[in-house]
Formats: structure tokens, sequence, C-alpha cells
């Protein structure tokens, strides 16, 4: 069984990108960015950041 994964509010996904609230937005509503809703809260794994970050460093390349 894998550990459970920890869940960031938009503002945490904010700060680790350092992006802006609409970017973190465009970016679940885009399919490029995984999160889930918890009664209505937006919430993001913290392995969906680590794996955005990853595309953008393969696309870089």
């Amino acid at each position: 069984m894998t550990a459970p994964a920890e869940l960031l509010t938009v503002p945490e996904v904010m700060a680790r990108l350092k992006l802006g609230r609409t970017k973190v937005y465009d970016l679940i509503r885009t399919h490029r960015l995984a999160s889930i809703k918890v009664d209505g809260c937006r919430r993001i794994p913290e392995g969906a950041v680590r794996d955005f970050i990853t595309a953008q460093l393969g696309k870089a390349a």
C-alpha cells in the first residue's frame, strides 16, 4: 500500500509554483494540473505538482 498523498490548497500551489490564482485555475481547467474537489473545496495532490514540474522540464529540454 502506498503512502497517502498530501493535498494542497490553491494558495499553497500558487506559492510553490510562483504563479497567480488565475493561472493555477487555468492549469486545472485545461487538465495540465490534476485536482479533486472535497465538499466544494479544490485540492491538488502534491504528486500532481511534481508531475507538472517534471512535464514542464521535459518540454524545455
